[in-house]
């Protein structure tokens, strides 16, 4: 006969969305991403603009060498504009591409920190209706009296967004 604290330890072990994640900020609102998606955090740099891209995308930046595309997460998800401040920052992630992994920066307001997750401590997402897609979203967390939003990055740009961040830098 199983205890209780066992089946919630096999409960745990089997969630895929347990892990470490990195937790920032958007408009008061706290949000995590899977730590393996993310390369760097780098402070506010110089952020070239790229004619006819959409709002939410800032332009790019050259990091060692490389150009890589910025999105201001807020204007992607339809937030009011922000001034960028001391803690403003770019999170430098890997996403999934047509043509393979892609590096973009995301525009963020701070980074908190890095967590670990439970399973047990990972509800579904909740049911927003049929005009809402929240298929972008991991789950929501619960920890330390509050609920954070984990993302799956890779959903959030759609593939015609993506496409124009790969044409950006080539």
């Amino acid at each position: 006969m199983k205890t209780a604290a066992a089946q919630v330890a096999k409960d745990e072990k089997v969630n895929p969305k347990e892990g470490k994640y990195l937790t920032f900020s958007l408009a008061e609102e706290e949000y995590g991403i899977g730590i393996l998606k993310v390369k760097e955090i780098i402070g506010m740099i110089a952020i070239t603009s790229v004619p006819q891209t959409p709002a939410h995308v800032k332009g790019v930046i050259n990091l060692r060498g490389k150009v890589i595309p910025v999105i201001d997460l807020r204007l992607k998800f339809g937030l009011p504009a922000a001034q960028y401040t001391e803690r403003t920052c770019i999170i430098v992630i890997e996403i999934a591409g047509d043509n393979g992994q892609i590096l973009i920066g995301i525009l963020v307001d701070s980074v908190s920190e890095v967590l670990n997750i439970r399973g047990g401590d990972i509800e579904e997402t909740p049911n927003f209706g049929t005009r809402l897609n929240t298929d972008f979203i991991l789950g929501m967390a619960k920890s330390g009296g509050k609920i954070k939003i984990l993302l799956d990055i890779d959903r959030v740009m759609t593939a015609a967004e993506k496409a124009i961040l790969e044409n950006t830098i080539q």
